[in-house]
């Protein structure tokens, strides 16, 4: 099985962090691989190639399609692939016909017009599969596919780094900032949620503007940005409770990655988050932009240790029964075999 994997994506997010983690696995089960990314992002390019996988890189311009078609084509003549796995609407746009098998990975919720040239659609979510069927694409041609995150065993980092205390409840937001993310309406709760603390690990077009509301509400003691970090796992290691207010998200990669810490987690119901998480058994659901909720939640949760210990372990068991690397491998090679059956 030879498989030719794509990356179109040139920022940082979790879709572009995954496709690291989803080759790496693949790898590990010494599937054949080579892999065409995006030239601007170095730290990508970098990454893949200390994992010693075949890779090239393209431009993936809007304006000029014809240069990273080239590579493309080049990379299909050569490497002769089986399976042509395109990550996300850019990549996909930029599909090939030919004897191989076309296979794009949807990451939310958008319209599926770059995906036209696709034989085959991955999907986070059963909600996310019926969302890209109602556009016209056979339900049967759609795999259910959730992504993984590693067991997160790693010592926590000193919290006086950040001018944290120690002695105090420490939140933790992984996010783009983003509108979409909801991240001024975890501010906005942090005035009723005085024991605590909370870092903002991301980075976004809202920086500034939140910046300026920490700010406005007197909150730059207890809340610290973090930019964009490569170190998430430590310090989810590092926090007692993971925030996310996401108000659309089609899985919410954060929520696996607090379980897999043994961390409680708050988040808001979106699409993904609330497919994930069991109310009050795995986590708490609140509702999108409910201010008063989230940060009765997040209070609940700080004074209420049996509940949190509680909720922190059953979600670390749905990560080891789900969301593994194993899990992951053993479920994307099942649909790449079932396509390539249908082929014949």
């Amino acid at each position: 099985m030879k498989i030719l994997q794509i990356m179109g994506g040139a920022g940082e997010g979790g879709a572009e962090e995954f496709f690291i983690d989803a080759i790496e696995a693949l790898k590990n089960k010494k599937i054949n691989q080579y892999i065409i990314i995006n030239n601007r992002n170095k730290k990508r390019v970098k990454k893949i190639s200390d994992l010693k996988i075949l890779h090239t890189t393209a431009s993936f311009g809007k304006l000029f399609k014809w240069p990273t078609q080239r590579v493309i084509n080049k990379a299909i003549n050569e490497f002769k692939p089986d399976i042509v796995h395109y990550w996300m609407g850019r990549a996909s746009s930029f599909s090939v016909d030919g004897k191989h098998i076309n296979i794009g990975w949807h990451s939310g919720y958008r319209g599926v017009e770059r995906f036209r040239r696709c034989d085959y659609h991955i999907a986070l979510t059963t909600e996310l599969k019926n969302h890209i069927a109602k556009q016209g694409i056979n339900a049967k041609d759609i795999f259910e596919l959730p992504i993984y995150t590693k067991k997160n065993e790693l010592s926590t980092i000193e919290r006086g780094k950040f001018s944290t205390p120690n002695n105090k409840p420490l939140l933790l937001s992984l996010s783009r900032l983003h509108p979409v993310k909801g991240i001024n309406i975890l501010l906005d709760a942090m005035l009723k949620i005085p024991d605590a603390h909370l870092w903002i690990a991301g980075s976004g077009p809202l920086e500034k503007e939140l910046k300026l509301q920490t700010s406005r509400l007197g909150l730059n003691d207890r809340v610290k940005f973090l930019g964009w970090r490569d170190d998430k796992e430590i310090l989810m290691a590092t926090a007692d409770i993971c925030v996310f207010p996401s108000r659309n998200d089609s899985f919410g990669a954060v929520i696996i990655e607090s379980w897999a810490a043994k961390k409680t987690t708050v988040a808001c119901k979106a699409p993904g988050p609330s497919g994930l998480i069991s109310h009050r058994k795995d986590g708490i659901l609140v509702e999108i932009d409910n201010t008063e909720e989230f940060a009765k939640s997040v209070n609940e949760i700080i004074n209420n240790k049996k509940l949190a210990k509680n909720l922190a372990n059953n979600g670390y068991n749905k990560f080891q029964k789900f969301y593994t690397e194993k899990e992951f491998v053993q479920n994307i090679l099942a649909i790449y075999i079932k396509v390539l059956e249908t082929k014949g």
